[in-house]
């Protein structure tokens, strides 16, 4: 799909396609509609983070909250969005020892604790070594500088989903 496809998407065509870009937030691509015609794909990646910046903390927090923990329990069960199931078996997160769960396990449940939002890493460009090293170092820093940080790891998540859904083969039922 092009950018001109794109472009003439319905309203609902477009939450459709667009609606996980970020985590479980199809309000995101609803806002951002409006903001068509896109002139280029990183056009499309701008205005969408250009309304995750203009959210207060609150919403940006709550952003976070949307995302699994890696190598959790929606892994475990099967629950997890299409997206993050292939992103963390990209990671091999799905491929840990019982000694990596267990850490993975510990350190989500730490982070949580510390921040109020699960750990939001771009699991795609990361492997599990250094996905469990970034948890732990991550730990230890501020609020102010994880939120920070995680909203530019759902960037990153944001802007590899949509090249995969434009820059692929994949079709899509509208």
């Amino acid at each position: 799909m092009d950018i001109a496809a794109v472009n003439v998407l319905s309203y609902e065509d477009f939450v459709d396609v667009f609606g996980n870009v970020v985590e479980k937030c199809p309000l995101i691509p609803a806002a951002v509609w409006s903001c068509r015609p896109f002139v280029s794909v990183k056009a499309l990646e701008a205005a969408i983070n250009e309304f995750i910046d203009a959210l207060p903390e609150s919403g940006k927090e709550g952003i976070l909250r949307c995302h699994p923990d890696l190598a959790g329990r929606d892994l475990k069960s099967g629950t997890l969005t299409r997206e993050s199931l292939e992103e963390q078996a990209e990671a091999g997160m799905d491929a840990l020892s019982s000694l990596e769960a267990a850490r993975m396990a510990r350190l989500n449940e730490e982070y949580k604790k510390r921040f109020g939002f699960p750990f939001v890493i771009c699991a795609r460009m990361n492997e599990k070594a250094a996905i469990l090293q970034q948890l732990s170092e991550r730990c230890q820093n501020e609020r102010i500088v994880e939120r920070t940080r995680g909203i530019e790891e759902v960037k990153k998540i944001c802007r590899l989903r949509i090249h995969t859904l434009l820059l692929s083969d994949r079709t899509f039922k509208l």
